[in-house]
């Protein structure tokens, strides 16, 4: 069975939602056995899921990449789509990307 750890980075210094547009910046790590074929991220309030992030490529087992999410929006809530070789789907609702230091399937 496939798990998702979101963990926080450990930083010193406290992070605050951004004021103006950023780029938002983690590691996705994928231990779960199985690659990874797709990765989306999308704004909380569109019922779409946005472009393939891994881009037709994967996310092998045991494998990490740095996912920027560069979309001039202020926010930093998103939805997660991950899509896996094997055929199941993860579905990740209201993530606070900004506090977000990797994301992790195990």
């Amino acid at each position: 069975m496939k798990t998702v750890y979101a963990l926080a980075a450990a930083l010193s210094l406290a992070i605050v939602a951004p004021a103006a547009a950023e780029d938002l910046e983690f590691t996705l790590i994928n231990t779960s056995g199985v690659d990874i074929t797709a990765f989306h991220v999308s704004h909380t309030e569109t019922d779409d899921w946005e472009e393939n992030l891994l881009g037709g490529g994967i996310l092998a087992d045991g494998y990490e990449i740095d996912v920027l999410i560069a979309d001039g929006l202020t926010t930093c809530v998103y939805d997660i789509l991950t899509e896996f070789a094997d055929g199941d789907a993860y579905e990740d609702y209201g993530v606070d990307l900004c506090s977000l230091g990797s994301y992790t399937f195990e």
